[in-house]
């Protein structure tokens, strides 16, 4: 069966295969007997749907006046849900599911505090400040994109397009270029599509135990 995960490594249930040495009847470890679900599809939703959200705004699609919205989405959804995501791929071994959710559910919060509590503050031009944060941003996606291509195309194309979109949306705040930013949006849009489709396809091919969706696997054995 295809792997939908974002789990670059052989699945859990491998761990459950008796050893050579063990005897038969032996009862197996009990690490062995708990097969942890897999939190890659919560962290693709909540970095998904928190994504497209802020990207409507980014794109000028809807009125800026509702901006705060995204706020609540950020904090929890984006934010928190996603961290949790991330502490427990460390729990699974997956260093990329790791290292990935953890770090965009602490970009969520990141972004949640500087709107709410220091945006006010920065003096000067805001815009340069903005697309700093941006721009470190878009460094660590580079690279994490690198390493995605070892995990799924579907996965792979969350990081190019996100990528991508934190490069847009560093110019536009440095700019200022207001089209800029609409372009970055637009494609934050894209982005978020594919990865709620790579959440959908994880948590639709493990219920009905096969592939529904495909992700493409890219991992090698």
């Amino acid at each position: 069966m295809e792997a939908a995960s974002i789990h670059p490594h052989p699945a859990q249930g491998e761990g459950m295969r008796r050893t050579p040495t063990q005897p038969v009847g032996a009862e197996p470890e009990r690490e062995a007997l708990w097969k942890p679900a897999d939190p890659a599809p919560l962290g693709l939703a909540g970095f998904a749907m928190t994504t497209f959200v802020l990207s409507m705004f980014n794109a000028n699609l809807v009125s800026e006046k509702g901006l705060p919205v995204v706020l609540s989405l950020a904090l929890a959804y984006g934010g928190l849900a996603q961290l949790l995501a991330g502490m427990w791929e460390f729990r699974n071994g997956n260093t990329f599911g790791a290292v990935a959710f953890t770090s965009f559910g602490a970009f969520w919060l990141s972004f949640w505090a500087l709107q709410v509590f220091y945006a006010k503050d920065i003096g000067g031009n805001v815009g340069h400040a903005v697309g700093l944060y941006l721009w470190a941003w878009a460094i660590f996606t580079a690279y994490m994109t690198v390493a995605s291509l070892r995990v799924s195309a579907a996965v792979a194309a969350v990081f190019i397009l996100l990528t991508a979109t934190f490069i847009l949306l560093a110019i536009g705040a440095t700019g200022p270029h207001t089209t800029v930013t609409h372009w970055g949006g637009y494609l934050g849009l894209a982005t978020a599509a594919v990865a709620w489709y790579a959440s959908f396809a994880g948590v639709t091919n493990s219920t009905f135990g096969r592939t529904i969706l495909p992700t493409v696997p890219l991992t090698h054995r």
